[in-house]
């Protein structure tokens, strides 16, 4: 047995920082008071998700892993309590910025950045004016309590992403996330498509999976969105474990066995049985694979 205990958190942001990362730190420590080992943060939580409008101010929140307050607020965290975090930032590098993740072990030691690969451009997620698509490739990095495999929001919905972390001996799917209204099409409720989703990746590669979302109404200008949280943690099948609703600032718990899906793994055949040859569609955009 290998059991490790999980959590999800999810909270409102304001333009306090303070506020903010002072909320983050107690979620945190109450996952740990709890008995969490790992404890996910959602995305760009030290401020309000700032990409709902194209803003050039915005620009200056972008800093270097060294030099990012919330990094290295964090990191301290991570070591004190002896818990694995993986925190979001907006990271400047050279003349580039990146959606990105930083992943500290259970002694405060940075064990890898992750840069999000897969940039939505929609309105109220206008990530590509501010971000560059990711350039470390997926990432699946090696903790004290396992293996991890990040992904960063809008990757989660490629089967790609999830499949090739996998693949990379991840033993645990990790979502940091903003998610919530469409602006453009005020009617649509995405809140089940997206777990759905997810919970596919969790049963298709049997292995557990957290997704931590925001909660709260955020605006600029005259667009605003309301976030619906629903973070969860679902086991190794894909079947629900933990939930919150769409409001509550709140920590999610839960205990897997990584043995266990290890075995099932194993016993299930899906990595055995799986044809890479077949599957060169995947490797272009028109489905027509990569011409010899």
């Amino acid at each position: 047995m290998r059991p490790v205990t999980l959590a999800a958190t999810q909270m409102a942001c304001s333009w306090d920082i303070d506020e903010n990362i002072a909320k983050a730190d107690a979620l945190v420590r109450k996952a740990a008071a709890g008995g969490a080992q790992v404890i996910l943060l959602q995305e760009l939580f030290e401020t309000p998700y700032f990409c709902i409008t194209q803003d050039y101010n915005h620009l200056e929140l972008a800093h270097s892993l060294d030099d990012s307050r919330v990094v290295s607020h964090f990191r301290a965290l991570a070591k004190e309590l002896g818990v694995v975090l993986p925190v979001s930032f907006f990271e400047e590098a050279g003349l580039a910025r990146f959606n990105s993740l930083a992943i500290f072990d259970a002694d405060g030691s940075h064990l890898a950045t992750y840069r999000k690969s897969h940039i939505p451009q929609f309105p109220g997620y206008e990530e590509k004016f501010y971000f560059s698509a990711g350039d470390t490739g997926f990432r699946v990095v090696e903790t004290k309590f396992g293996r991890l495999g990040c992904g960063i929001c809008w990757d989660q919905w490629f089967p790609e992403a999830s499949r090739a972390m996998a693949l990379q001996g991840a033993e645990v799917l990790m979502f940091p996330t903003a998610i919530g209204s469409e602006p453009a099409v005020p009617d649509l409720d995405s809140a089940g498509h997206w777990r759905r989703t997810m919970q596919g990746h969790a049963a298709a590669n049997i292995m557990p999976l957290v997704a931590s979302n925001r909660v709260g109404t955020e605006a600029a200008g005259n667009v605003a969105m309301e976030f619906y949280g629903t973070s969860f943690i679902a086991g190794y099948t894909g079947e629900i474990l933990a939930d919150a609703d769409r409001e509550e600032e709140t920590v999610l718990l839960a205990t897997v066995d990584l043995d266990e899906a290890a075995q099932y793994r194993r016993n299930w055949g899906v990595f055995r049985d799986r044809r890479p040859d077949l599957y060169g569609a995947v490797s272009s955009l028109d489905g027509r694979g990569i011409s010899a």
